[in-house]
């Protein structure tokens, strides 16, 4: 009786937490009306004319997009209209991240953004994301908060489990300036309810690129050289391009170009592992693949091999070209 009693009392909490978190009209309503507001100021940060006009269209944004999340249940409206804003949810749903940029110049370029958590009564419980990439000196080896954070473009969340924790790995590009880009592997966690970015959650044993321990992984390149850095669900590994200097100037990141080959980092007992090269697949000699001509040695249609050739689905395509991150596009052509 007394469980049945509990179960019962799970069901109605359950029920009553679902209905009290679903958006109603007239909030839907209300938060859209705020967000045609949002779209032309949105887009004034990335195509004002001068830095003044940036500056004021990133502080009237940020000022009525705090009013529009103050909305009760606005965690479940997908502002899916603010094109140059990112946004990345994981999949337990306990959170949202709304990340975008603002160029002060060529060689500043600076990320704003906020962790939207979700709560069971629907309030606005926010944290601020200041970028302070600036004046923190070792990028790759400090653990921050939400108030020191290293600014990026968040375009795919990952959510992990270790130990009885849940611990979301974010990909991000980092536009950083006139010579170079970035990409980031980050590790967000929760401590007493507050955001931590980084900590020791990777693992690149026998690198010479790594031999220190990081608390995030960061990608320099040449300027729109566009290395990928993706996640494979189905392999569970984050893939990504090697990088070589195209000069032979490695200590300089703006040389860097992808040649090719990939990386990876699995997941394994609460760390990412470094893989040195995801796909070493060799075609033995003698086993080449060899062209299959339709003509016959006279000249003729073979028709067997036409109809092999346009019956037969393609084989062996690029696995990685055919993924995309299609998560909150930030520009017609994402670099990502």
């Amino acid at each position: 009786m007394n469980k049945i009693i509990f179960f019962l009392a799970v069901f109605l909490f359950a029920t009553y937490i679902g209905k009290a978190q679903r958006l109603t009209s007239p909030e839907r309503k209300a938060i859209a009306q705020k967000e045609d507001s949002l779209v032309p100021i949105a887009n004034m940060i990335i195509q004002g004319r001068n830095v003044e006009e940036r500056f004021a269209a990133d502080s009237q944004f940020t000022r009525l997009f705090v009013r529009a999340l103050q909305t009760k249940n606005s965690f479940f409206y997908p502002f899916d209209s603010l094109q140059s804003i990112a946004q990345v949810i994981p999949p337990d749903s306990s959170f949202k991240i709304f990340t975008w940029q603002l160029v002060v110049n060529g060689e500043i370029i600076r990320q704003h953004g906020a962790i939207q958590m979700r709560t069971s009564d629907g309030s606005l419980k926010l944290f601020p994301l200041i970028d302070k990439s600036d004046q923190i000196e070792n990028l790759d080896d400090t653990a921050t908060s939400n108030l020191a954070w290293i600014g990026a473009l968040y375009y795919k969340i990952i959510e992990e489990k270790a130990f009885g924790k849940k611990y979301y790995t974010l990909l991000g590009f980092d536009d950083n300036n006139l010579s170079s880009d970035r990409k980031i592997i980050e590790i967000l966690t929760f401590k007493d309810g507050q955001p931590v970015f980084g900590g020791s959650f990777f693992s690149f044993a026998n690198s010479s690129l790594h031999p220190k321990p990081i608390a995030r992984y960061i990608m320099e390149y040449k300027k729109n050289a566009a290395p990928r850095l993706t996640y494979d669900k189905d392999l569970g590994i984050i893939l990504y391009e090697h990088l070589i200097s195209e000069t032979g100037e490695p200590k300089k990141k703006y040389t860097y170009i992808p040649d090719g080959d990939y990386e990876g980092l699995k997941w394994t007992d609460g760390k990412w592992v470094h893989i040195e090269k995801v796909f070493n697949q060799v075609t033995p000699e003698g086993q080449e693949p060899l062209p299959a001509p339709i003509l016959d040695s006279k000249g003729n249609i073979d028709e067997s091999k036409l109809k092999q050739h346009t019956s037969e689905p393609a084989k062996n395509e690029d696995k990685i070209d055919n993924k995309t991150e299609t998560e909150n596009p930030l520009l017609s052509n994402p670099p990502y």
